[in-house]
């Protein structure tokens, strides 16, 4: 039997299952907690769980006291699963977003006990203590993303998955930790669905797997937790088409290294307490130590990493025939998609002038992938969706009709949630990258047009804290993202880097050199000692 006999539980160690990506079942003296289960292809079956966990038995984990979802990505969110699986008895832990959407969303699929969690202040479950870090920027969702603490009397573990706490003694002030949990590979679609030039792309590929690499390690070294999972990481590709996006052969410009390339990475950096987490993993955590139980057979270590190709092949030809059948469920030609858009997303653009101005150029969704396609332009700065007419469009999207139609048919309400993060499309960009194009498409609806609205409407003055910065006194919050700056800030040949999302500013001007908006400029002023 692949998968190691479960013994009973007993008190006295914080016993966690890892059941794959980030989900894991935590076995602790208040009670178990199920994390972010993800077992169903998700983003049009681009994303697969990689390692796959498709052959675990998941009734051990079916009944537990609280479950906890990290926000409706769908790697994390698997609505399937929680409908088919666990029990709707199970006490929800939930994260203190500013929109209630993942509430909603779960009670869809039957759950109606929650605990409503304040930001990053712990509440005491009997014999278990909770903490969740909520962050609620549009770039988080805008539904929000988190992170999760749970202690009890033997451990305390910080499951960070792939939120990106911007003030450390929040994480800090919950802690010590006897585990960290995070995110290290990537989970995005830059930069290989753009069409930059190739020595361009695999150069911006190089820096991106490095960034989000040292991001993780960042949080480590200041977490300091003496056992170190990597987790919420990364996804695998079986389609045909996208069987190339995986890391088949540890190419620096790919950003989806494995879990054993950060182990290592750990070691060359001296983060010691590396541990390799596959589904079916056991661990026993205390505040003295932590031991192992790796599961045997297919679901062993050496059965994945020994020949990573030859098991990804073996895992795409079982899922060939879903495949299939996924793309043959898209809907074709149902739909007349400049009415369609033009009548869902015009009066959004009534409602969005901070986003409109911030976009500040005509949007193309080239749609023409068949005799049935055709080309969209949403008209920011006019505030109008129409065909479009051969203007140059400094944006610009290649998507197969197909999926915008099962968009329009699900009037689903965050693109990047179901098509950016597919990596199905190509895109093209005159200049650098500009966060409202992807802001607008994660808020299609009222509700999330007036949050992002009234979120950049805020941003105009983003505090008066300052704090030294060598010959610079600095405003301490990212103009972003609202980071903290003396925290996550780095200084090099004159430019500061927030380590958060990577954005840069010229120390001498203020001026922001990642998306060169006004509004994103550096409150700096140059000391003089005298």
């Amino acid at each position: 039997m692949p998968f190691p006999p479960r013994t009973v539980w007993q008190a006295g160690a914080m016993r966690v299952t890892f059941l794959g990506h980030v989900g894991m079942f935590v076995e602790t003296e208040g009670g178990s907690v199920l994390c972010d289960p993800w077992f169903s292809p998700a983003y049009f079956g681009s994303w697969f769980p990689f390692p796959r966990n498709d052959r675990l038995d998941v009734e051990p984990f079916a009944n537990p006291d609280y479950l906890y979802v990290s926000h409706l990505h769908l790697d994390h969110f698997d609505p399937a699963f929680l409908e088919a699986h666990v029990d709707k008895r199970a006490q929800v832990l939930l994260p203190a977003f500013e929109l209630d959407h993942l509430e909603r969303a779960l009670r869809a699929v039957g759950f109606t006990r929650f605990v409503h969690t304040e930001h990053a202040k712990p509440v005491r479950l009997g014999a278990l203590e909770v903490g969740i870090v909520a962050m609620t920027a549009p770039a988080d969702g805008p539904a929000g993303d988190s992170a999760l603490v749970l202690g009890d009397a033997s451990a305390r573990i910080l499951n960070q998955n792939d939120a990106r706490p911007r003030d450390l003694h929040e994480l800090e002030a919950l802690g010590p930790y006897d585990a960290h949990f995070t995110q290290f590979s990537g989970a995005i679609w830059y930069p290989m669905v753009y069409d930059f030039p190739p020595a361009e792309r695999r150069a911006l590929g190089i820096r991106k797997r490095e960034d989000q690499m040292e991001r993780a390690m960042h949080y480590l070294r200041d977490v300091g937790a003496p056992h170190v999972f990597p987790v919420a990481g990364p996804p695998c590709f079986l389609d045909d088409d996208l069987f190339g996006v995986n890391d088949l052969d540890d190419d620096p410009a790919n950003i989806f290294p494995d879990q054993t390339v950060f182990l290592a990475l750990l070691e060359q950096g001296g983060i010691s307490g590396g541990e390799l987490l596959v589904p079916g993993t056991v661990a026993e955590i205390t505040h003295s130590g932590c031991t192992f139980t790796q599961p045997g057979g297919e679901l062993a270590p050496e059965s994945i990493f020994a020949d990573k190709r030859g098991y990804l092949e073996r895992y795409r030809a079982d899922y060939a025939g879903w495949l299939a059948d996924e793309r043959a469920s898209w809907p074709r030609r149902r739909f007349d998609v400049v009415r369609e858009l033009k009548e869902w997303f015009e009066p959004l653009l009534e409602l969005a002038p901070l986003t409109r101005a911030g976009v500040g150029a005509p949007v193309l969704l080239d749609l023409s992938d068949s005799d049935a396609g055709v080309a969209v332009v949403i008209d920011f700065p006019v505030g109008e969706v129409r065909e479009w007419a051969g203007e140059d469009c400094p944006y610009r999207f290649e998507v197969e009709r197909a999926l915008v139609e099962a968009l329009i048919e699900a009037r689903d309400e965050d693109w990047v949630n179901r098509l950016f993060l597919s990596c199905r499309f190509r895109a093209h960009r005159d200049g650098p990258y500009n966060e409202y194009v992807y802001t607008f498409f994660k808020c299609l609806s009222v509700e999330r047009m007036a949050f992002c609205e009234g979120y950049y409407a805020s941003r105009v003055e983003v505090g008066t804290e300052s704090f030294r910065c060598g010959d610079y006194l600095v405003q301490k919050r990212c103009p972003h993202l609202r980071a903290d700056l003396e925290r996550f800030g780095v200084v090099h040949g004159g430019v500061l880097e927030c380590r958060v999302h990577h954005w840069e500013f010229d120390l001498e001007t203020g001026r922001c050199l990642t998306s060169g908006e006004a509004e994103h400029r550096l409150r700096t002023e140059r000391v003089v000692d005298y």
